[in-house]
């Protein structure tokens, strides 16, 4: 495991291996999504899907490796009912206020790694805590060709009171699933 210290060098390095030209991919907001659930009372689960997402896949001069950026609107989420929206957009949980978006950066990947799947470490900003977070990538047969649809599945769990959601632990539990299922479509010239 990495220590915290050098969590945020690697976090610059990361944006200094980005391409400084356009994006070669873009999410497809209209056809992409972020979900989250959580478990109530220890008993069952409240999801919540964020229906605002966008972002970029760039690829390296080599084409052999991507980073994928991503960056969801707070305010975009819906839930079961209007008292549980309002409730998770209150400062005690995703304080939409104050930190309107959830940002994720990915270390680079190997572009192989869309088909056969695998881990995707990367970095989450949320309420304004960066973090470095291990995901799993899901198998999506993506070979980023031109004209070809490319859905990515990415899965994995973090623990709200690391982003300092820290309230109700009796009620609700501290580790929240999370899904990310966007569509790339190939970024304009």
């Amino acid at each position: 495991m990495m220590r915290a210290a050098w969590l945020p060098l690697l976090f610059v390095a990361l944006l200094a291996i980005a391409p400084a030209r356009g994006a070669d991919y873009r999410i497809d907001t209209s056809r992409s999504h972020a979900e989250f659930n959580v478990r109530l009372l220890w008993v069952r689960q409240i999801s919540g899907r964020f229906t605002d997402i966008h972002g970029e896949v760039d690829l390296n001069a080599l084409r052999d490796t991507a980073v994928v950026q991503a960056t969801v609107n707070v305010d975009s989420v819906e839930m079961p009912s209007a008292r549980l929206r309002r409730w998770v957009l209150d400062p005690e949980f995703f304080d939409v206020r104050r930190f309107p978006e959830i940002h994720f950066v990915s270390a680079p990947l190997a572009v192989r790694s869309l088909d056969a799947g695998g881990e995707l470490p990367g970095w989450l900003t949320l309420r304004g805590v960066t973090r470095q977070v291990l995901f799993r990538l899901e198998p999506a047969s993506c070979t980023l060709q031109r004209d070809t649809l490319c859905q990515i599945e990415v899965r994995g769990q973090i623990q709200r009171s690391d982003y300092g959601m820290d309230g109700h632990h009796t009620a609700i539990s501290d580790t929240v699933n999370l899904g990310l299922l966007i569509t790339l479509d190939e970024a304009a010239d």
